[in-house]
């Protein structure tokens, strides 16, 4: 299905953030933990989609499980594949057929892009980087992955949904 794509990620305590991805007849949640940069492993998943590479994987810590997500670039098109292993130290090399499917769906690639970008941009709307910071602890605001999105996205895609202007930064 490739309509009603909804993305969000929300700082949900110090250290964790909520994720929900959302197509027309499903939805993934995950508690995502600060073990990793989960919001820049995002970002470049994505941007990655507009260079050679037609597949980029990253994974969100769970502590202790990890949700990979696959994204498979075919043309304009996006195959975006979760999967779930129980132990993140232990999966770290163990290929995504070995994890438990838990959500999927294809959707276009500018589509994906876009609503990856809002929701970025959202938090840092909401939180700034110093905000951000005090929160996720570990890791700054990845705002040079964010502007990367964001030029790649309005370079190649014929986006036709309202833009926030760019990134205005201290």
């Amino acid at each position: 299905m490739t309509s009603g794509l909804q993305f969000s990620w929300e700082l949900s305590g110090s250290g964790w953030a909520t994720c929900r991805i959302k197509d027309g007849s499903s939805e993934r949640k995950d508690i995502v933990s600060y073990c990793t940069d989960a919001l820049a492993d995002l970002l470049h998943g994505v941007a990655g989609l507009y260079g050679s590479a037609p597949v980029q994987r990253f994974s969100f810590d769970l502590e202790p499980a990890e949700v990979r997500w696959v994204l498979r670039g075919r043309g304009s098109e996006v195959d975006l594949s979760i999967y779930r292993f129980p132990d993140m130290s232990a999966s770290f090399d163990a290929p995504d057929q070995e994890g438990t499917p838990v959500w999927g769906s294809t959707q276009p690639r500018g589509l994906l892009g876009h609503v990856v970008m809002e929701a970025a941009r959202s938090v840092l709307e909401v939180h700034g980087e110093d905000g951000y910071l005090a929160k996720w602890v570990q890791h700054s605001f990845p705002v040079a992955a964010l502007q990367d999105l964001r030029r790649l996205h309005l370079q190649h895609d014929r986006c036709e949904l309202r833009h926030a202007a760019a990134l205005s930064l201290p």
